[in-house]
This record gives structure tokens, C-alpha cells and sequence, in this order.
């Protein structure tokens, strides 16, 4: 059986990585399966998506959202505890068993540890990835938060460098300056010529 191809979107929260998935799977024209990381949140037990919940409680163990000090300004940050981590891990899986039965994937998520990458890698060694880094100036990610029903202030400030910290990409794209079905064009181009970023990474973690 021939195995599905994975486009790996990493970004900050409102930089357009959903808008960009969702013009994917219009302009492509298999099917493709977008598998997000808002998806797997929404489905944990409300108890475990947490406020500035504190230690040792569900909302900590969870995926928990607490204010910070980033570059002398409050911020809001996204952590995991025990019960969050369990759910990236089975998240990555999700990605591979999906695209291992022949399924093409579009993945939306926060690679904001380094450990999250060498999972992927791990996961999805074997298959076709195209690691796609979303971009968005500062102030425009700001303004989309702010307009975002359930989202909190400062969220995607506070991993905004941090998230690409840790990658490499076949391709880029700027959602602030580049429509969006323009930004797909230009991922699909990527797709076609074919990239060796995820090996790359590979080598490196493995080096």
C-alpha cells in the first residue's frame, strides 16, 4: 500500500496556519486530512485546559495558559503538564498511523520544544514531509489575536521567536504580506520539487 505524504505547519498561535490549510485542501486536488493541535486541545476534558491553574491540579496537567514576563510586558504562555504531553505524543502518532494507511496529512501545530521535533521525526521517519514554516509580523499576529474569539492576549507573543527556534523548513510563507491562496501556490511548488529538510533535521538529531 502506498503511503500518504505529510505537510508539517509550524508557526505561531494566529500567524494563519489554519487559514493555510484549510486553502491546502482546495487547491490540492487528493484528498488531505488536516490534523491540528486545536483539535486534540478542544477534545481534552474542559477541567484539564487550565487557567493559570496551579501545580498538581487538572488544568496543569493539562495544557494550561498563564501569564509571564517576556521582554519586560506580561505575556500569556502555553505549557504542558503530564496529561498535555501525553496528548502531543499521541498526536504525532495520530499523523503517522494516518498517513502509514495511505492518508495524506496537513498537521497544525506549535513546535515549541525541540523534543516535539525529534518526536516527529521519530514518528514519521520513512515518510514524505514537507516542513513548512508560517510567518506573520508581530503586530498582525497581535491584531488577529485580539479579534479571536477564546484567545488570550500576548498567547502567540510569548513563543513567537521560540516556536522556530528548533527547525529548518523546505519552505517559508508571510501571511501578513502574501494572500493565502498565494501562500499555498507557493507550498505546493515546494511539494513538487521535493525537500530534505525533516532529513536534515534527522541528521542533526541524530548527530
Amino acid at each position: 500500500m502506498t503511503t500518504g505524504k505529510v505537510v508539517l505547519l509550524n508557526g505561531s498561535s494566529s500567524a494563519g496556519k489554519t487559514t493555510l490549510a484549510q486553502m491546502l485542501q482546495q487547491v490540492l486536488p487528493e484528498p488531505w486530512q488536516l490534523i491540528s493541535l486545536d483539535q486534540f486541545r478542544d477534545g481534552l476534558p474542559a477541567r484539564f485546559r487550565g487557567l493559570n491553574s496551579p501545580q498538581g491540579t487538572p488544568g496543569a496537567r493539562g495544557l494550561n495558559i498563564s501569564p509571564v514576563e517576556g521582554d519586560g510586558r506580561r505575556v500569556t504562555a502555553i505549557s504542558f503538564g503530564d496529561v498535555g504531553e501525553r496528548m502531543l505524543r499521541g498526536m504525532r502518532s495520530a499523523v503517522a498511523a494516518f498517513a502509514r494507511e495511505g492518508g495524506n496529512v496537513i498537521v497544525d501545530d506549535l513546535l515549541l520544544d525541540k523534543a516535539y521535533v525529534r518526536d516527529y521525526v521519530e514518528a514519521l521517519g520513512g515518510l514524505s514531509v514537507t516542513l513548512v514554516g508560517v510567518r506573520c509580523p508581530l503586530d498582525i499576529v497581535n491584531a488577529r489575536e485580539a479579534a479571536r474569539p477564546g484567545r488570550f492576549p500576548g498567547t502567540a507573543e510569548s513563543h513567537f521567536h521560540a516556536v522556530h527556534a528548533h527547525c529548518i523548513y523546505d519552505v517559508e510563507v508571510d501571511t501578513g504580506s502574501t494572500p493565502p491562496r498565494a501562500c499555498a501556490e507557493r507550498v505546493v511548488r515546494a511539494m513538487a520539487v521535493g525537500g530534505n529538510a525533516f532529513e536534515r533535521l534527522a541528521s542533526e538529531l541524530r548527530s
